[in-house]
């Protein structure tokens, strides 16, 4: 039987989330368990850069509940990501916890390319911001491979089934869980699926989800990408997740070539300005 795991971005008990998670496990073909973490349960504490859970054990140093997260989402065959919107972006648990990425590098071989879904909800439609790339963001730097992300509408706390085409969205999101990937098309990243983009000048534009650039044509009045890898990449293999480790582990010796002269530059700000203290 396989094991699902829902992580639930959200801090409402039977929100519109946690009831999107469970209807998409209804509606799963496949038999399984269905385990849910609430994010906003766990005490995690920011990442402080210390580089240390890619060393030794791969424990982060941090005395929180980062572990039983990561152990969660290791032991799942699946994941189900939900989160709201706030403010025009995805809850901050969820960029709280992906903060603490270094440690997903640690564990690349039980993490790469878990099946995921993810659904964000918003209140009012159109007013979801970068919601939806948060949460597409999210799944890629777990390292899971995306299988669906959709946004719903609903503010109330159940109304986001008052539309019975979230209903929909929820089997079409169950039905790709297990199923293998299908070729984006159209107006996307070629490297990453992608559909968010920041466009510079002169047609070139920049995936917000790989962070790869390159140019914008028009062919038939729809735009399409031209998109090159660039040469330091996190998630787009897992060789490349891999090489991003191990330039991760050489920061330390980086570090300490350069110690004197980094110590030199920050010295020279330490006495400017006045804090003020919580």
């Amino acid at each position: 039987m396989k094991k699902i795991l829902g992580i639930i971005g959200s801090p409402r008990k039977l929100g519109n989330c946690e009831i999107m998670v469970k209807e998409i496990s209804r509606q799963i073909s496949i038999p399984h368990e269905l385990n849910l973490l609430r994010l906003q349960d766990f005490k995690i504490l920011p990442c402080r850069g210390c580089y240390q859970c890619l060393y030794n054990t791969g424990q982060c140093v941090l005395e929180d509940d980062l572990a039983p997260v990561i152990n969660a989402m290791i032991d799942a065959d699946a994941l189900i990501v939900s989160a709201p919107t706030y403010f025009l972006s995805v809850n901050a648990c969820i960029k709280g916890l992906l903060d603490r990425g270094l440690s997903f590098y640690s564990q690349i071989e039980k993490l790469w390319h878990k099946p995921a879904v993810g659904v964000v909800t918003a209140g009012i439609e159109g007013k979801e911001g970068y919601s939806l790339l948060g949460i597409q963001s999210f799944l890629k730097l777990i390292l899971a491979e995306n299988k669906g992300s959709r946004i719903v509408y609903g503010a109330l706390p159940g109304e986001v089934f008052m539309n019975p085409e979230n209903k929909q969205t929820a089997a079409e999101l169950a039905g790709a869980l297990f199923e293998p990937c299908v070729e984006k098309k159209g107006a996307c990243c070629p490297l990453c699926g992608g559909d968010t983009f920041r466009f510079i000048e002169n047609n070139r534009v920049r995936c917000m989800l790989c962070s790869n650039s390159g140019i914008m044509t028009l062919q038939d009045g729809a735009p399409v990408f031209e998109i090159k890898k660039s040469d330091h990449e996190l998630f787009l293999s897992k060789e490349e997740a891999v090489k991003h480790r191990q330039w991760l582990l050489g920061m330390k010796s980086r570090f300490v070539g350069q110690k004197k002269s980094l110590k030199k530059i920050t010295g020279s700000y330490i006495k400017q300005g006045s804090w003020i203290k919580p």
